[in-house]
């Protein structure tokens, strides 16, 4: 049974914030950038994101771990966040696709966690004072004078200016091919998907709608990309500022100036605002969880989105603008968040290039935004037709 050998554990927040719990995963100590997200399903796929890298979770839904874990619902080849801070962890998992317990998994990748603080609490914090840096301490690291771990959680670098995205990558390209998903015809599109910490239901929505994805690392070149005679250009969500991300800004332009479609999301979303010339900034705690309402601008209809992002994009709602970068055209805010009105998704008008800063794959989420990959099919199938 799971959880019968804990050991005390404490969370340190830079502001001097200390919660008391039990050790969760392995013993030990870390440290990240603590945010919080609000789903109430979906952890093994949270855990599995590669946009979380170097940052502590913090659950706001109280009780985790209660369907275990399986081998079929990650979505990338480990769990990247750095800590994990839980209320009620599950003794033992309840499911009939569970193949372990979600604290054996932590263990078996070296997570550092910690269960039976209040994070509604520490959840209320963030959202007063923003995400913060943070330190789970357990076992002798957490017996380790207060001041001590203070120091330390304020010492660690701050998540604003990390490059994090070449650390997520793939370290080789792979191609995920239509009729591994469904697809019964040959192949209708190509697809290059730029993996800035892709989740692996992305290239599964492309690969069921006909399009051979090929996956490549962070830091392929332009010429790499038009090797594969892609029919678009896909940039993946992933971790870090983009403010760092010059290489990956300087590559879209490239593929924007070869009126390549292109389609983006969430760190992709980040990546296309820089290369049409505005700015980016780091939201104060961000939006993570799959609960997030979203305006649509072209329907007027608001659609409940899953969000994983801590940056946003400084431009205009309301207003068609000619892009600061002006040989662009033409640019529109196309979704905007309900919430706080933060930049939800791009679109150029005169050219088949659009983003979006939330995760249209849904994993997990709610299914609303599926529409936007047949959106991209179109752009690429009208490219297609006018060559």
């Amino acid at each position: 049974m799971s959880l019968k050998n804990t050991e005390p554990a404490i969370l340190v927040l830079e502001d001097g914030s200390v919660f008391e719990g039990r050790s969760y995963g392995v013993v030990g100590s870390t440290l990240g950038e603590a945010v919080f997200t609000t789903g109430m399903t979906g952890y093994q796929e949270t855990l599995t994101d590669p946009s979380y890298a170097r940052q502590i979770v913090v659950q706001t839904f109280p009780h985790i771990g209660n369907t275990g874990v399986n081998d079929e619902d990650n979505e990338s080849r480990a769990i990247w966040v750095a800590g994990y801070a839980v209320r009620d962890a599950a003794r033992v998992p309840s499911n009939y696709r569970s193949q372990r317990s979600l604290d054996d998994q932590l263990v078996a990748e070296g997570i550092v966690g910690i269960q039976g603080i209040d994070t509604r609490a520490v959840t209320r914090l963030l959202r007063d004072r923003g995400s913060m840096k943070a330190g789970i301490f357990s076992g002798d690291a957490a017996q380790r004078s207060q001041a001590d771990l203070l120091t330390e959680v304020r010492e660690q670098p701050a998540m604003a200016g990390a490059r994090l995205a070449e650390e997520v990558t793939t370290e080789q390209a792979y191609v995920v091919e239509p009729a591994e998903h469904g697809y019964q015809q040959d192949p209708q599109y190509t697809v290059v998907a730029v993996d800035l910490g892709i989740k692996a239901a992305t290239p599964r929505h492309l690969a069921s709608r006909g399009v051979r994805v090929h996956v490549v690392p962070a830091t392929t070149t332009f010429d790499e990309i038009q090797a594969l005679n892609p029919d678009g250009v896909f940039l993946s969500n992933g971790p870090g500022d983009p403010a760092t991300a010059d290489s990956q800004v300087q590559l879209l332009r490239q593929v924007l100036d070869a009126d390549l479609p292109f389609f983006g999301i969430c760190f992709g979303n980040q990546i296309f605002g820089r290369a049409l010339g505005f700015d980016t900034y780091k939201l104060p705690f961000g939006h993570r969880g799959p609960n997030q309402p979203v305006m649509d601008k072209a329907t007027g209809k608001v659609h409940i989105t899953s969000q994983n992002h801590g940056f946003a994009v400084e431009a205009p709602i309301g207003e068609v603008i000619t892009a600061p970068e002006a040989r662009y055209g033409e640019v529109e805010v196309s979704h905007w968040s309900l919430n706080d009105q933060v930049v939800e998704g791009l679109s150029l008008t005169d050219r088949p290039a659009f983003s979006v800063q939330f995760h249209p794959e849904s994993a997990a989420g709610p299914h609303d935004a599926h529409p936007l990959f047949d959106r991209f099919i179109d752009n690429m199938a009208a490219a297609k037709s006018d060559r």
